[in-house]
C-alpha cells in the first residue's frame, strides 16, 4: 500500500514562495511504475493539476503555472517537493500529492492520494 503525506506551512504571505513536501512510503519515487503529482483544489473549485515528477526525475508542469512552479525530489528521503513562487490569495487551496500507477507505459487507472494540506495565502 502506497502512502503519501503532505507537509509544509499552512499560511504563506503574498509574494512569498510556497514550499510543500510529500513523504512517500510503500513505494520508491524512483520506481518506474509510478509518477508523482501535485494537485490543488481552491475553495469552491475543482481539482487543478500542477505538475508531475517522473521516476527519472524529469518534470512536466502545468502551462498556466509553469513560470512560478518547480518540483524537485530527495531520493534519500523518498520525498518530492513543490515550490510555488510569488503567491497571491488566489493560490489559497488544499494541496494534494498523488501517485499514478503505471503498467508499462500505460496508466493503470489506479492512484494514491495524500490527505491534503490547506494552504492559505494572506498577509
Amino acid at each position: 500500500q502506497v502512502q503519501l503525506q503532505e507537509s509544509g506551512p499552512g499560511l504563506v504571505k503574498p509574494s512569498q514562495t510556497l514550499s510543500l513536501t510529500c513523504t512517500v512510503s510503500g513505494a520508491s519515487i524512483t520506481d518506474r511504475n509510478y509518477a508523482w503529482n501535485w494537485i490543488r483544489q481552491p475553495p469552491g473549485k475543482g481539482l487543478e493539476w500542477m505538475g508531475v515528477i517522473h521516476d527519472s526525475g524529469v518534470t512536466d508542469l502545468s502551462p498556466s503555472l509553469k513560470r512560478r512552479t518547480s518540483i524537485s525530489r530527495d531520493t534519500s528521503k523518498n520525498q518530492f517537493s513543490l515550490q510555488l513562487s510569488s503567491v497571491t490569495p488566489e493560490d489559497t487551496a488544499i494541496y494534494f500529492c498523488n501517485a499514478d500507477v503505471y503498467i508499462g507505459l500505460g496508466f493503470s487507472g489506479k492512484d494514491y492520494w495524500g490527505q491534503g494540506t490547506q494552504v492559505t495565502v494572506s498577509s
